[in-house]
This record gives structure tokens, C-alpha cells and sequence, in this order.
């Protein structure tokens, strides 16, 4: 079970944008690594394509960031937050906030 998930809301820790907020938009699990709206902003120089109707020029999207960089935000405390699992009693797996011990998926 992954800790981190496409959709979860993470606080970047380190980096250029340390401390920014973003939604995860995909994960790489070969890389470990995630996209994340927002964080890690890069120039990327795009060649035009008009079978694609791709005009060209410099375009601006998000680049890979590893997942040790992110932290799962807690909206509770309000900071971003480690993220545990817990095994219940019916054998499922459910993942919950290291500081208070919430669960992630409400």
C-alpha cells in the first residue's frame, strides 16, 4: 500500500517550492517519484506539430519531484505530516496520520 496516492493533497519539503501545497496528479512507482500540480515548475521548449495542432514555443509544466520531498497534509494541524498503516482487525489496511493517529480516508 502506497502512503502516498494520486489526488492526496501534499506539502513539498524541501526544494525551490518548500512549504507550497499541490494535489498529486500521478505517481511513478519505478522512479518513486510524483507530479504535483503547482510544485516543481520547469521550461520546456515544445517544437510545433500541426498534425497535432501543436503550436510550439516555451511551455511551463510540472516536473517530477521525488516522494521523500512530499508530506501528506494533514488538514487537522495544518502542516504536512508522516504517514502510517494500520492493520484492523478484519485484516484491512487503512492509512493514518503519524501525530494524531487520524485516519487519511475519511
Amino acid at each position: 500500500m502506497r502512503k502516498i496516492r494520486k489526488g492526496d493533497t501534499v506539502v513539498a519539503l524541501t526544494g525551490k517550492d518548500r512549504g507550497k501545497q499541490g494535489k498529486v496528479l500521478n505517481i511513478k512507482t519505478t522512479k518513486n517519484c510524483a507530479r504535483v500540480e503547482g510544485i516543481n515548475l520547469v521550461k520546456k521548449h515544445i517544437k510545433p506539430n500541426p498534425q497535432k495542432n501543436i503550436a510550439g514555443g516555451i511551455v511551463t509544466q510540472e516536473a517530477l519531484i521525488n516522494l521523500t520531498n512530499l508530506a501528506l497534509y494533514n488538514p487537522v494541524t495544518k502542516k504536512g505530516d508522516k504517514v502510517g498503516i494500520k492493520i484492523l482487525e478484519n485484516g484491512k489496511r487503512e492509512r493514518i496520520f503519524k501525530s494524531n493517529g487520524e485516519q487519511v480516508d475519511i
